[in-house]
């Protein structure tokens, strides 16, 4: 955690934002040495279409989406 007066982090704000965004680095903005604002890194977004880790060892040995060749059972069947 990195402690800086705000005159000098006005003269080095584009250093501290690119420390804070690669290094994960925290960054405390004090004024007459008392804390007054906090530079955090903002969470990494997931990816929603990344392969699942648990999903990618599934294997389908039928045609998952192939047309049933018998009708479903009576019992099977949803009420009308």
């Amino acid at each position: 955690m990195l402690s800086i007066n705000t005159h000098e982090a006005k003269t080095r704000l584009s250093e501290l934002l690119a420390k804070v965004e690669r290094e994960g680095e925290t960054v405390i903005l004090c004024r007459h040495g008392r804390p007054v604002a906090k530079l955090v890194p903002w969470p990494k977004a997931k990816d929603p279409f990344r392969t699942s880790p648990t999903l990618s060892k599934v294997v389908f040995h039928e045609d998952p989406v192939r047309p049933l060749e018998e009708e479903w059972p009576p019992e099977a069947r949803y009420p009308e």
